[in-house]
C-alpha cells in the first residue's frame, strides 16, 4: 500500500473517536443532557461504566478542544508509524488508564481522553528510547518536542483536573513501550 494510503488508514480510529466525542458533547449541550453519571467514579460499582465511557465525555468545550488535536496527532502517529502493534497499543491505552484510575483515583468523577493521550505520548517517546531504531528515536524526539509539557500534568495541582488520569496514562504508555520494544512495527 502507498504511503498516502497508510496515512488515510491511520486517521480512521482517531477520527472516529473524535467524531464520537464531539457528537456526545453536541448532544449533551444541545439537549441539556447530564451524562456525568457515565464518568468514572473510583471504587464504586456504578463508576465501572466509566472505564468504557469516560474517555468519550468532556466537561466543557475547552476540555474537548484541548483533547482534540493531541488525540488526532498522536493517534495518527501511533497507527502510521507503529502499524502492526498500533491497534493493540491504542486499545490498551484506551482502557488501562481508566482501570488504574478506578482502582487508585480520588473519589471524584473523572472524564476525558487525557489518559489515552498521555499513554500514546509516553508510548511514542519511550519507544524512541527503548527500540534503538532511528525512526522510533525521531518520532520520540518529535513527540517530546511537541508534547513535552504534558509531563507537568502528572503532578497534583488543580483539583478539577484528573492528574490521576494523566499519571495512569503515562505509566501505561511507558509499560507498553517496554513491553512492545522488540515487536516488529511494519
Amino acid at each position: 500500500m502507498s504511503s498516502l494510503g497508510n496515512v488515510s488508514l491511520s486517521f480512521i480510529v482517531p477520527s472516529r473517536m473524535l467524531f464520537l466525542m464531539w457528537l456526545i458533547f453536541f448532544l449533551e449541550f444541545n439537549f441539556s443532557l447530564d451524562l456525568s453519571w457515565f464518568a468514572l467514579l473510583p471504587r464504586n460499582p456504578i463508576g465501572l461504566i466509566g472505564i468504557v465511557t469516560a474517555p468519550l465525555l468532556h466537561g466543557s468545550l475547552f476540555h474537548l478542544m484541548s483533547n482534540t488535536l493531541p488525540l488526532l496527532v498522536l493517534g495518527v502517529a501511533l497507527y502510521f508509524f507503529y502499524g502492526v502493534i498500533g491497534r493493540s497499543v491504542f486499545l490498551y491505552a484506551y482502557f488501562l488508564p481508566s482501570v488504574l484510575v478506578w482502582l487508585f483515583g480520588r473519589q471524584i468523577f473523572h472524564l476525558g481522553a487525557s489518559g489515552l493521550i498521555y499513554a500514546m505520548a509516553f508510548f511514542l517517546f519511550i519507544s524512541g528510547i527503548v527500540r534503538r531504531e532511528f525512526k522510533s528515536l525521531i518520532i520520540g524526539i518529535l513527540t517530546a518536542g511537541i508534547y513535552g509539557g504534558l509531563v507537568w500534568g502528572i503532578l497534583p495541582g488543580n483539583e478539577a483536573i484528573s492528574w490521576e488520569y494523566h499519571m495512569a496514562g503515562s505509566l501505561v504508555g511507558i509499560t507498553l513501550a517496554i513491553y512492545y520494544r522488540n515487536r516488529k512495527i511494519q
